[in-house]
């Protein structure tokens, strides 16, 4: 999982095995973020509509932003909010940008460590490149 600022650069990951649910795993990475980032609002997709995670998200000031789903009754996201999940390409972009890179596309290691370690490095050349591009 991977948390992006609003111009595609990582702001925090976290590396697990593929079967827990990502909205149990949304608080750890919002964890890993650098401590001077404070995340306001959060755009996910519809996987993440969840009232118990909105209500824990609100407890720490975050904004979810995620479209409702299909089944849910009284709805929670009216269209001026959901303006700002256009901006969701961002983040498909940055992991595109992570999966240029083959060694993070699958993963060869046998230890998580190892793995986020590659990411992390990933993370810093895409830092790098981004700026170094800027001037």
């Amino acid at each position: 999982m991977l948390v992006v600022d609003g111009r595609g650069l990582p702001l925090g990951s976290l590396v697990t095995s593929a079967s827990p649910y990502e909205g149990h795993l949304l608080e750890p990475t919002l964890d890993s973020t650098y401590r001077g980032e404070r995340v306001r609002r959060l755009i996910c997709d519809r996987g993440y509509d969840d009232d118990k995670l909105r209500r824990r998200l609100e407890e720490r000031g975050i904004d979810l932003i995620a479209p409702n789903k299909r089944h849910r009754v009284h709805k929670t996201q009216d269209g001026r909010k959901l303006r700002r999940y256009r901006r969701r390409w961002t983040v498909e972009r940055t992991m595109a940008w992570l999966h240029n890179n083959r060694r993070l596309v699958s993963r060869w290691e046998r230890y998580s460590e190892m793995y986020l370690a590659f990411v992390h490095v990933v993370c810093i050349l895409l830092i790098v490149n981004r700026f170094c591009n800027s001037f």
